[in-house]
């Protein structure tokens, strides 16, 4: 059983930090874009943009963001299936973990905005998300250390 809450605080940790970590990639990559896309910039030759599929964003999203939020998911089931618990913080939890969950599948859209490179402004929506990913993580942490004695509606 401990080895499955270790697993679940490791893959969040991942999850967390890929969380953080892509909404400020995906601004600089987006400033990046526009400056090759600019002939306007001073002493810059007409550059190729690079191949979109090719991305750092993509590979965080992909292959590690992605996974690790699959395996915090399962592990974090498993934890409570094994221990049968079924309190009210912890529904509380798991709707904030869908908020994050919502979040990473908005990250994901971002990604492919930048790899689309049609010019929209994607720094808005990175402050948005990476704001958003912050506020439901410290709820998070607050619910499983405090674990509130919530009250249920009759």
């Amino acid at each position: 059983m401990l080895w499955l809450l270790v697993l679940h605080i490791a893959a969040l940790l991942f999850w967390g930090a890929c969380l953080l970590y892509l909404p400020a990639l995906i601004a600089g990559a987006s400033r990046d874009n526009s400056e090759i896309n600019n002939p306007a910039i001073e002493g810059s030759a007409i550059k190729e943009p690079p191949d979109p599929f090719d991305s750092i964003a993509r590979f965080v999203f992909t292959r590690v963001a992605t996974p690790a939020a699959l395996l915090a998911i399962l592990a974090g089931s498993l934890v409570f299936l094994v221990n049968h618990t079924v309190t009210v913080w912890l529904i509380a939890k798991l709707t904030l973990v869908v908020g994050l969950v919502f979040v990473h599948t908005l990250l994901g859209m971002l990604v492919l905005r930048l790899e689309a490179n049609n010019g929209k402004p994607l720094r808005v929506w990175c402050l948005v998300l990476g704001l958003t990913a912050c506020a439901l993580m410290a709820g998070i942490i607050w619910l499983v250390l405090a674990k509130p004695v919530l009250e249920v509606w009759p």
